[in-house]
């Protein structure tokens, strides 16, 4: 192996370089036996953020005409309350927020089933925390998602 592959296999990542090397990973959502696209494929990055853009907009209105009074970190905080409330509540007997439905997305387990009360619960807390979801794995899925065994799908 020359310089220009091991500098180039260090750039591109230790995914790439097993690619290289013959590892099969599939496309995401293949391990939970998930279509590849359309309808209950993964649900792309994008929609998923363009989703927490909408909800966190609707609970910082919410937040700021019911508690703040005018106080901007008030309104911050208890946004946050607010969404871990609505989440609560939409996804636990919907499967989707608002804006996950904007979207069209939906929150699912991974055995394709609606999530029980305290999976939700366990979601919403974790999303709240805001690190777990910063973190995904080789499928999308945020630690919130793995830990409460969920995961976000196109519909």
């Amino acid at each position: 192996m020359d310089n220009r592959q091991v500098i180039g296999s260090w750039l591109s990542g230790p995914r790439a370089a097993a690619e290289e090397m013959g590892a099969d990973f599939g496309y995401r959502g293949k391990r939970l036996g998930l279509p590849e696209e359309g309808s209950g494929s993964i649900a792309p990055l994008g929609r998923r953020f363009g989703a927490l853009f909408v909800d966190w907009g609707l609970c910082l209105l919410i937040a700021s005409a019911f508690f703040a009074n005018g106080d901007r970190q008030a309104a911050g905080n208890w946004a946050l309350a607010v969404f871990f409330v609505m989440s609560l509540l939409t996804v636990g007997t919907l499967g989707f927020t608002p804006g996950k439905r904007i979207f069209r997305l939906r929150v699912i387990s991974v055995n394709g089933g609606r999530l029980g009360a305290g999976r939700v619960a366990l979601r919403g807390v974790l999303l709240c925390l805001g690190i777990p979801a910063l973190i995904w794995d080789r499928d999308g899925r945020g630690l919130h998602d793995r830990f409460a065994r969920a995961v976000q799908v196109r519909i």
